[in-house]
């Protein structure tokens, strides 16, 4: 008998005649992360298995598949040929060992039976029934609750016939890269990796570019960020991070513009330079981890300012959360203790007393004329650094 994870995809059901080219991209990125266990991939009707698992590489094994954009579910499983007399076997096992791990020596369940092959004997009731009274009479201390049971064994008829008792759901959304790639712009704080999160699970493949200030900002803060984009990919793969030099820039901003429009101004600079790196990686969309009222630079007046130096959309997929909500997912996807790490971004450089909530466009591009924008942004691309991190690199 064979350790398999079983593999349930949710939303790509839906795709109607693109559904095909959806399923080969979910089994791409299945391919790819299984590479680690030595596991078989296989594919069935609307499902995938990964088989061969050892005991030891299952937990680990769920974990990866679980976190791929795409995945509905995953179950541990035994496979076995579609003979009654193996299943029921099997199902009796299953269901012992389950009230092992529940601590227990009496416990109640049930059987739920799927069958997609229709040319088994037993349509999925019998087969339920069949189970449940095998399982009753072989392991001790059970009894049937059809409506709380303590735990279920479930039964699939398909290809061959798998038994399970658990099911850990995955991360749902769209294959990575079935809705072209981003550019995300990505500090160090807690907001850009969830909003680089929310984007991929909608199927945007990522790159990310970093603005970094030394000598104001740390070697600390750089490594910070390469961290987060690494935790960030062990749900999107592997992430380039492109790392703009932005030193010489907020310098001539601080010395020539108004101090009360240095924050929105530094990100017009931002933009337009993301904008840049962007189509030069053939990217479709802007991501940030903007949130509509979080800080001056996030108002509404502060947005469309940003808006009006780009041509490209710009995706933030955090618009209308609250700090709260957006804490909650850091800390579902591992970022939230790493961005809190005190080690300053360029964003906390040169912050003025009172920065204005209100900035009008005219005012904001005229304080930019002072500075020869195309020299700086041309400099800062040349010292641009691009570096490629994983889930895989050793930390």
């Amino acid at each position: 008998m064979k350790s398999t994870l079983l593999i349930r995809y949710g939303e790509i059901h839906l795709k109607g005649q693109n559904r095909p080219y959806f399923e080969r991209m979910l089994m791409r990125a299945i391919v790819a992360s299984a590479k680690k266990f030595g596991g078989q991939v296989g594919k069935g009707q609307g499902r995938y298995y990964l088989r061969e698992l050892s005991e030891q590489d299952m937990p680990q094994a769920i974990d990866a598949m679980a976190k791929i954009f795409g995945i509905h579910s995953v179950s541990p499983a035994q496979e076995m040929e579609k003979d009654l007399d193996i299943v029921f076997a099997a199902a009796a096992q299953a269901a012992e060992k389950k009230m092992k791990a529940l601590g227990k020596t009496e416990a109640t369940f049930k059987v739920d039976s799927k069958r997609s092959d229709k040319r088994f004997p037993l349509n999925s009731m019998q087969l339920s029934a069949e189970a449940g009274g095998y399982i009753l009479e072989h392991v001790p201390g059970l009894k049937v609750d059809v409506r709380k049971p303590d735990f279920v064994v479930h039964i699939e008829i398909r290809e061959t016939a798998l038994v399970y008792t658990d099911t850990v759901m995955g991360s749902g959304g769209m294959p990575v890269g079935t809705s072209g790639k981003g550019m995300l712009l990505l500090s160090g704080g807690i907001d850009s990796p969830v909003a680089g999160y929310m984007m991929a699970k909608r199927g945007v493949a990522l790159e990310a570019v970093h603005y970094h200030s030394f000598p104001y900002t740390s070697e600390r803060a750089r490594q910070k960020v390469i961290d987060l984009a690494r935790k960030v990919s062990e749900y999107t793969g592997p992430i380039r991070i492109h790392m703009v030099h932005f030193t010489d820039i907020q310098m001539a901003i601080y010395e020539k513009c108004p101090e009360e429009q240095l924050t929105i101004i530094m990100r017009v600079f931002m933009m337009r330079i993301a904008e840049m790196v962007a189509k030069q990686a053939e990217c479709g969309a802007l991501i940030t981890g903007e949130s509509l009222a979080q800080v001056a630079s996030q108002t509404l007046s502060s947005l469309a300012v940003t808006n009006s130096v780009v041509d490209m959309p710009v995706f933030r997929p955090l618009i209308g959360m609250d700090k709260t909500e957006i804490i909650d997912i850091s800390k579902k996807i591992d970022t939230f203790e790493t961005s809190i790490l005190p080690y300053e971004d360029c964003c906390t450089v040169f912050v003025p007393k009172h920065p204005v909530t209100h900035p009008r466009l005219e005012k904001i591009l005229k304080s930019v004329e002072l500075l020869d924008a195309d020299a700086l942004i041309a400099d800062a691309l040349a010292k641009t650094e691009v570096i490629t991190v994983s889930a895989e690199d050793e930390v």
